[in-house]
Order: C-alpha cells, then sequence, then structure tokens
C-alpha cells in the first residue's frame, strides 16, 4: 500500500513535468517524498559497488531504497507516457481552466513551503527575491531552437532534470526554451524508442550528479535553500497565468507554429483583444481546484506523519 502510494505520487510529478511552467519538484515536495527521493539517488554513486562485493545485488538495492525508486519513476514514465496526449490536448483545446489549475496550485505551494520555514531575516528575504528574479528572467527568455540530434537530446535531457527536481523550475519548460518540446514529447506519444533512451540517459547523468548538489544544501542549509526555491515557485507565476496573446510566432524543428512571444492580459483585455471569451468561472473553479488539491496533500501527509508518530511511540 506504501509503494502504491508512492506510485501515484509518482505519477503526480510527471503529470506536472509535462506541463511547461510547473514542476515535478513542486508536487514532490508537497507530498513529502522530495527528501527520500534526493536521498535514494545520491546513494547511486561508486561506494555501491563495494555494497555489491560484499552484500549481493539485494542488499545494494534496498541499500538505494530501490522500491521506492521504481514506485516513483514507475509513475513519473506512466503519467509520460499515457498522459502526454491527453495534456497535449487539453493545453490546445482548453488552456485557460488548464493553466488556472496550475496556477492555483503553485499559489497554494508557495503558502505551503513557506510555512516550512522556521524564521525570516534579511539574508533569507534576500534570497527570496533571488530566486524570485531567477525565475521570472528565465520565463522572458526567448526560445532557442536546437537541433534535434543524439548529443543534443541527451544535454537537454541533462538540464531539464535537474530542473524536475526543482520545486518551482520547470524542466519542460526548459526543454521549451532549447527548442526540444516538441521533439521529445513526440518521442514519448510515438514511442521513438532511440530518442527516448538518450533523452533517459542524459536525464540519469544529471540526475545523478544535480542530486547530490541539492541534497546536501538541503541538509546543511535547509530554511535558506527552501526559502530561495519558494521564490523559484513564484517567479514562475507569470509563465503559467491563464489569459495571454501571443504577439510572435516561430517555426519549431518539426515545422510548426508555436508562440515565441506572449503578454498576460487581465480577463477583460484577453477578451477585448482576442475576441475569445474569459472563462473566468470555470478559470476560478479550476483554480479553486487547484488549492484544495494542494490542501488535501498537505492534510494526508500530516495526518500520516502524525499515524507514524504515535505507532513509533507505542512500540517504544
Amino acid at each position: 500500500m506504501k509503494y502504491l502510494l508512492t506510485y501515484f505520487k509518482g505519477m503526480a510529478m510527471g503529470a506536472a513535468d509535462v506541463v511547461p511552467g510547473v514542476s515535478g519538484g513542486t508536487i514532490a515536495f508537497i507530498t513529502g517524498i522530495l527528501d527520500p527521493l534526493l536521498n535514494s539517488i545520491r546513494k547511486v554513486n561508486p561506494s555501491l559497488i563495494g555494497v555489491i562485493r560484499q552484500q549481493g545485488l539485494k542488499a545494494a538495492f534496498m541499500h538505494i531504497n530501490g522500491p521506492f525508486l521504481i514506485a516513483v519513476f514507475g509513475g513519473i514514465l506512466t503519467s509520460i507516457f499515457t498522459l502526454a496526449k491527453l495534456i497535449t490536448y487539453l493545453l490546445h483545446s482548453h488552456p485557460i481552466p488548464v493553466w488556472s489549475f496550475f496556477f492555483g496550485l503553485i499559489i497554494i505551494s508557495v503558502v505551503h513551503m513557506l510555512k516550512q520555514v522556521k524564521g525570516f531575516s534579511v539574508g533569507r528575504l534576500a534570497l527570496f527575491a533571488l530566486g524570485v528574479a531567477f525565475a521570472w528572467g528565465i520565463t522572458v527568455l526567448h526560445p532557442i531552437d536546437m537541433q534535434m540530434t543524439y548529443l543534443n537530446v541527451f544535454i537537454g535531457g541533462s538540464i531539464a532534470i535537474c530542473a524536475m527536481l526543482l520545486p518551482g523550475i520547470s524542466g519542460s519548460f526548459i526543454l521549451l526554451l532549447l527548442g526540444l518540446y516538441t521533439s521529445v514529447l513526440g518521442a514519448a506519444k510515438s514511442l521513438d524508442i532511440p530518442v527516448l533512451l538518450t533523452f533517459a540517459s542524459g536525464c540519469v547523468a544529471g540526475l545523478l550528479s544535480f542530486s547530490h548538489l541539492l541534497s546536501a544544501l538541503l541538509r546543511k542549509y535547509h530554511d535558506a535553500t527552501l526559502i530561495f526555491l519558494t521564490g523559484l515557485m513564484l517567479g514562475t507565476l507569470g509563465k503559467i497565468w491563464p489569459w495571454k496573446q501571443v504577439l510572435t510566432w516561430r517555426e519549431n524543428s518539426a515545422g510548426e507554429q508555436v508562440p515565441l512571444l506572449e503578454q498576460n492580459l487581465s480577463p477583460m483585455n484577453f477578451e477585448q483583444l482576442t475576441g475569445q471569451p474569459a472563462q473566468l468561472g470555470l478559470a476560478i473553479c479550476a483554480m479553486l481546484a487547484g488549492i484544495a488539491l494542494v490542501w488535501a496533500l498537505e492534510y494526508f501527509a500530516g495526518d500520516n506523519a502524525a499515524s507514524t508518530k504515535s505507532k513509533n511511540t507505542a512500540k517504544n
């Protein structure tokens, strides 16, 4: 049952990772699996060879918390392969309620993360502002168009997976900036095995290197790192604002016209300038649904923690 729940949390991470502007790391944090995920990944290092030699493969598998990792990444891959088409369709056909849902999710996630910080100071507020500025700066960068080569896919995977671990920075948005998002998502939908294996290899390389850094920062400078990551989340809100007007378009490597520059609009201006309905009522409902989801996850995680603590106390 425990690993089934972890699998569903992995699915939630995968669903978020498919959407440009939403981070799977945010879902990992609010569901309480970011720390164990980082700790498990950082155990995959050269010392694991010694564990295999001395105790065998099974002991090494348990040493890295293998069942947990399989449950998480199994959930992520399930979402990517099963939900890629659905989320692509929803973003194209019903963008306002979809972006509104994630907008609400990010807002309440910022509140959730700030509640984990034990104290505020001038230095920490400066880190928060730095995180906001850094994330906002990334969102306004112009996308480049990297050629669809195996080397570029490998590099894109290694960079994107680092962002996928960070609450606030979206791995899929990094792929979008690199001009690889459409190609990689298309490979997932069509099961292009060579491209997917190359991308996965890049992800593994980035994952094993970056997880050590992020895990060390959270262990040694927990609150400072947390408040910087919260700033990253807040800084990306402009990217997922539901009402946008496309100013210029570009042709991607697949020959498709995709937005290049966009500007955020108020719901009223959106209707006036685009002639499309703002769907304000639906957007508010979707936003509240995102907020309610995080509240439910927070309550459930807190209830589980209290239950575990109670059981441990009873055993002692």
